[in-house]
């Protein structure tokens, strides 16, 4: 008996999946993504050949079943668009949330950065959908008038899918997609009139927030959407429940290290405090939240599922990962791929370890950050990256090293941003048992934690220079 179907809008792919009673997902369709067009900052990908891929992707799954079961989606953070109401028709690309042309906005708009944070939760940063859409209305002043007047909508992805699947009569966002715009004060979960002003948006052109279940909406497909939320936040939901003594370290296209805080506890310097998901009976639930860039780039060109831990800390050459620029807690877009010394006489595979060492490196650091807000009693990795055997073991080895009494697990389901937007569809509780493998320190390597602390040295003077 099938309890719920879920789509994930990711970036490189597109995926549906049939949950049964038993909270066990199976029947899992997945396509690519159309391919995001990098040049100049700008990230851009064809909306409407997105929105078909989601389209063909979930039909091929609802296919395997009968009747239709409650629809849960889960959608990339921040990546958005503009389309005519009357037609439907994308008026500018996929906009992802990798691009970087609201870097002109942080610029101006640094002064009032504290405002900022202290309304919304996180940092100003081109990777968020105001500063990006503030440039797009500059660059096109004529625009505001046409969104102004309905004659254009703008959202995020998961707005123009459900827009479109009900003949444009849902103009919709929730609550924890609503909360990555910096425009919703995280408090009050409502669009923030003081951050509309200094970004130069009207509230009025902006979807209605919605928590993030029971919306009972239905579609002209048959389905009836029941829970929809980022797929970071999916994840989490998916991974660890509410425990807020585990660390989720999920790490995909980018990579993301999340825990969950009390609502009235502040997020430590640079960190992004989240806003999960709400429902409509209970309060919000809130994370702090680390973050790193395009790190699967970074990887693709070398063979790094041949790297182990003794290959690693083999090079006294340090470097950063991150294709478009440091994520949080430091958000330094002039910061990409780059190395403390030559690299020309290295082999791919060489390559490929510096890099791989860099990701753990950040990882740790951001969960030693985590660790002195409050005790982290297991990590939990996830995500494609998470299988390479030199992550799992050079996260453990650094973590020992660094203090951290911490358990290191790696989550045996994969898809669970798919999972956790399917068990809010079935009503089903966070709290249910998860399949995870504990990562056992086969042979220490005392270099690997030795370079950690040297790279942090490196790290903090490349931040200060």
């Amino acid at each position: 008996m099938i309890s719920a179907i879920a789509l994930d809008l990711g970036s490189t792919s597109i995926k549906a999946g049939l949950l049964d009673q038993q909270g066990v997902l199976a029947n899992i369709v997945a396509k690519p993504a159309p391919p995001v067009q990098a040049q100049a900052g700008r990230y851009e990908c064809d909306a409407l050949a997105y929105a078909e891929t989601a389209d063909q992707v979930l039909g091929a799954c609802l296919a395997q079943t009968e009747g239709f079961p409650p629809l849960g989606l889960c959608s990339q953070r921040s990546s958005f668009l503009l389309w005519e109401r009357a037609t439907g028709k994308p008026v500018t690309p996929l906009i992802s949330w990798q691009d970087n042309r609201g870097a002109a906005s942080c610029v101006a708009l640094q002064a009032q950065e504290p405002l900022i944070t202290g309304l919304s939760g996180l940092r100003l940063t081109p990777y968020f959908f105001a500063t990006k859409l503030r440039v797009v209305l500059r660059e096109q002043a004529h625009w505001r008038e046409r969104l102004l007047h309905g004659e254009w909508l703008v959202g995020t992805l998961d707005t123009f899918l459900v827009w479109r699947w009900t003949g444009g009569r849902y103009h919709i966002t929730d609550v924890s997609m609503a909360a990555r715009t910096l425009l919703m004060d995280i408090r009050q979960q409502q669009w923030s009139p003081a951050l509309c002003d200094i970004f130069g948006i009207p509230p009025c052109i902006l979807p209605q927030i919605k928590p993030s279940t029971g919306l009972s909406i239905h579609l002209d497909n048959g389905l009836t959407l029941q829970a929809s939320l980022a797929d970071q936040s999916a994840a989490l939901l998916a991974s660890v429940g509410e425990d807020r003594e585990v660390a989720l370290v999920n790490l995909g296209t980018g990579g993301f290290v999340i825990r969950y805080i009390a609502e009235s506890q502040t997020a430590s310097d640079g960190y992004l405090r989240t806003l999960v998901y709400r429902d409509s009976v209970r309060p919000a639930h809130i994370s702090i939240e680390g973050t790193l860039n395009s790190i699967a780039a970074a990887l693709a060109p070398y063979p790094v599922a041949d790297c182990r831990p003794g290959d690693m800390a083999t090079e006294d050459i340090f470097c950063v990962a991150e294709p478009s620029g440091i994520g949080a807690p430091y958000f330094r877009n002039d910061l990409g791929v780059q190395f403390s010394g030559p690299v020309d006489h290295l082999t791919q595979s060489q390559i490929g370890c510096l890099l791989l060492e860099a990701i753990v490196f950040r990882v740790v650091r951001i969960l030693e950050d985590f660790q002195r807000m409050a005790a982290i009693k297991r990590i939990y990795l996830a995500g494609g990256l998470s299988e390479l055997a030199g992550l799992q073991q050079g996260v453990a080895q650094c973590l020992a090293s660094a203090g951290l009494s911490s358990e290191v697990f790696r989550l045996q389901q994969r898809d669970a941003s798919l999972q956790g937007a399917a068990m809010l569809a079935a009503g089903m509780t966070p709290e249910y048992s998860r399949s995870a493998e504990k990562i056992r320190i086969t042979q220490k390597h005392r270099m690997l934690p030795e370079k950690y602390l040297r790279w942090k040295q490196w790290f903090d003077a490349l931040l200060d220079a």
